[in-house]
């Protein structure tokens, strides 16, 4: 990776009458960064910034947000372009390697990926391993880190090679060990994946296809499992990606990063929005009841908060809503479902964008509301809203990880502090306290 950021300024900041100039650098696209990492060394001081929001912990060239404008790029091209027009390996191609590919690349990523698919035998036992109402997300977790005691670093292979094997294992492996997370939830055998079968439909077939009967999946419903794909590819640096990171930086086994990352996306803060916001419509039950929790959403003495609408970076709408909402829409008018869940979702989206209070507070159904719903009209239980998530996003987490080993500039992470526990002091015997 060729750093890309220049310098564009100083700033100037001043301690104790005494002044210092800080170096400050832009890149393509967003706001500038005054660069700090000098600071303790010329002034003794630290920044204080609980939970980084304020600060740039990397240089990256994979994904841009503009939360003002509702813009999400994966390497300079448009969520909305992406996901209309492309297919999920070849955004996870372009993720990875910086450019669409060609057709001949394409073909080749394809083929190997799906030569992939299988997971080794014995990681059968570790499902045996789990009680039976086990989370998935506890079983993918634990599974995923698993892996790296069965794909130990080949001798003769270089470094790059190796690298470039562990991505390929994780993108292709990782529908595998979901589908098979689920299965063992719902009591299920185990299916094996068909590699004549497309990424999406491969995993839709794993997870819901039965030895006693064939199973073919719809071109509608394959579509929208691929875009759900696309859309949760990548988003910055996140808490779980800067965790995937964190870990890597300290030359971490790849498979016990992405385990990592798993775990932190498991958070109901980060990668259970969408569950929590199909609770929520379980919740009002029925269309008749929206307006009181209209209400009491606009009354800020009460607790309730409509789940599903606005979005922390996004002020503006979520561009990937945009695409779910036009995937919601066509996979419940595939299916055909009577739900009164689904009644409630559809009666709140059309309050949302047409009811005054939620027009200029810019709370537009976000991604996490469209794709709770596709979900579970797809038939997948609220436990593996997550484990859908993580499997998307391995592909930007290992694109992620590859970036950062590839960048001189990198370190191993270390936070500091404020410390503000007791000060130095002297042990006391236990027999005089």
């Amino acid at each position: 990776m060729k750093n890309k950021i220049k310098q564009s300024g100083t700033a100037q900041i001043t301690l104790d009458g005494k002044s210092y100039d800080l170096p400050v650098y832009e890149g393509s696209l967003g706001a500038p960064g005054i660069d700090v990492r000098a600071l303790h060394k010329h002034t003794g001081h630290f920044t204080f910034d609980p939970g980084y929001t304020s600060t740039c912990s990397t240089e990256s060239q994979i994904t841009f947000i503009d939360g003002a404008k509702g813009q999400l790029l994966y390497r300079g091209y448009p969520i909305e372009q992406l996901a209309e027009k492309s297919t999920f390996l070849e955004v996870a191609y372009l993720l990875i390697h910086g450019e669409l590919p060609s057709q001949s690349e394409n073909a080749y990523f394809t083929n190997i990926i799906t030569r992939h698919t299988m997971v080794h035998d014995q990681v059968e036992s570790f499902f045996h391993g789990y009680r039976r109402d086990a989370h998935p997300m506890a079983m993918l977790c634990g599974t995923v880190g698993a892996m790296s005691g069965f794909y130990h670093d080949e001798a003769h292979v270089t470094e790059d090679q190796a690298r470039n094997i562990a991505m390929h294992r994780l993108i292709a492996k990782l529908p595998t060990i979901a589908a098979r997370a689920y299965k063992y939830s719902v009591g299920q055998p185990h299916v094996y994946p068909n590699n004549e079968l497309s990424y999406a439909e491969n995993f839709l077939h794993m997870c819901f296809s039965v030895p006693a009967e064939k199973y073919k999946v719809s071109p509608t419903i394959v579509d929208a499992m691929d875009k759900i794909f696309i859309l949760h590819a990548d988003h910055e640096q996140n808490a779980s990606t800067s965790t995937v990171r964190l870990a890597g930086s300290s030359g971490a086994n790849p498979y016990a990063c992405i385990a990592a990352g798993i775990a932190c996306l498991w958070g109901p803060s980060h990668g259970g929005a969408n569950e929590a916001c199909l609770n929520m419509l379980r919740e009002i039950g029925t269309v008749d009841r929206i307006p009181e929790y209209i209400a009491r959403a606009k009354d800020k003495s009460d607790p309730f908060r409509l789940m599903g609408f606005g979005h922390r970076v996004y002020k503006n709408f979520d561009p990937r809503s945009r695409v779910m909402q036009k995937v919601a829409h066509n996979v419940l008018e595939e299916l055909d479902l009577k739900d009164p869940i689904l009644d409630v979702a559809k009666e709140l989206e059309k309050i949302a964008l047409e009811d005054p209070y939620f027009v200029e507070k810019k709370l537009y159904p976000n991604v996490d509301f469209y794709s709770g719903i596709v979900l579970s009209a797809l038939g997948f239980p609220t436990s593996m809203f997550t484990v859908l998530f993580a499997l998307a996003r391995t592909v930007g987490w290992i694109s992620q990880w590859n970036e950062m080993l590839e960048d001189p500039t990198q370190r191993i992470g270390r936070p500091r502090q404020l410390y503000s526990g007791a000060p130095a002091r002297d042990y006391v015997d236990l027999s005089k306290r």
